[in-house]
């Protein structure tokens, strides 16, 4: 579903290049769900947003359902994204002026798909906020927030669904409301997930965990699992107990 080979990402500073991420090849498997975790700085995010096609890679190649990433232009990944993609970001990423509802199809509206209106209503039900649709995003609580960017992300049954420190914003409670309701709708879609995450807890029902270290991916094996507790756990270095990606 997702394959990448010798990926990098560098950006010219007043220093010169800067080096974020180095040559990165890895694979998952369609239906996978994969946790990225790793220190704030090391590379994570601007990972997930190469996957996604909202950056573009340095060098390398990057494959989404077969279709090579790295050969299209803006208009091209865009199309993409829209026909395979869905998005949650941490800052939820709501259109303000528009109802909870009103987000959540506008994807689907995008897309052509005639039966929007209907698909949202029945993911908002499913998400908990039925009674909420008419409601404004200053109207709703950040958990509420975030449910309704999830449903927003899943109301195209994406392939493969990205999402961005999904629980950062949230409190505990919440946190694992979100967490419940991501697997849950993960699992009913069969879509393929990839999570950028500090959140141990988050990152332990994943069905494989890859550590970014300075730029650098490492797959970590279940003798190391200890940085599920909390992010103090993560190494700053890649341990002997992990293998390295491609």
């Amino acid at each position: 579903m997702i394959k990448t080979s010798a990926i990098t990402k560098t950006v010219t500073t007043s220093q010169g290049e800067l080096s974020i991420l180095k040559p990165i090849s890895f694979e998952v498997k369609a239906g996978e769900s994969i946790a990225i975790v790793g220190a704030s700085g090391s590379g994570k995010s601007t990972l997930l947003s190469l996957l996604a096609g909202l950056d573009e890679v340095s060098s390398g190649e990057i494959y989404l359902d077969g279709q090579g990433l790295h050969n299209m232009d803006e208009e091209q990944r865009a199309q993409l994204r829209g026909e395979k993609v869905g998005f949650i970001f941490q800052s939820f990423m709501l259109v303000q002026s528009l109802t909870a509802l009103e987000n959540i199809i506008l994807p689907a509206e995008i897309a052509g798909l005639d039966d929007a209106k209907q698909r949202g209503q029945d993911i908002l039900d499913k998400v908990g906020l039925g009674h909420r649709g008419d409601h404004y995003p200053n109207q709703l609580s950040g958990g509420e927030q975030q449910r309704v960017a999830i449903a927003r992300a899943f109301i195209t049954k994406p392939k493969i669904l990205f999402a961005d420190e999904p629980t950062g914003n949230l409190d505990a409670a919440n946190s694992d409301k979100i967490e419940q309701l991501l697997f849950d709708l993960n699992r009913d879609s069969h879509t393929t997930l990839v999570l950028v995450t500090h959140d141990g807890e988050l990152a332990k029902h994943c069905e494989r965990q890859l550590l970014m270290n300075a730029g650098e991916l490492s797959e970590i094996t279940p003798a190391n699992n200890a940085l599920n507790s909390d992010e103090s756990d993560v190494p700053e270095t890649a341990q002997a107990t992990q293998s390295q990606v491609g």
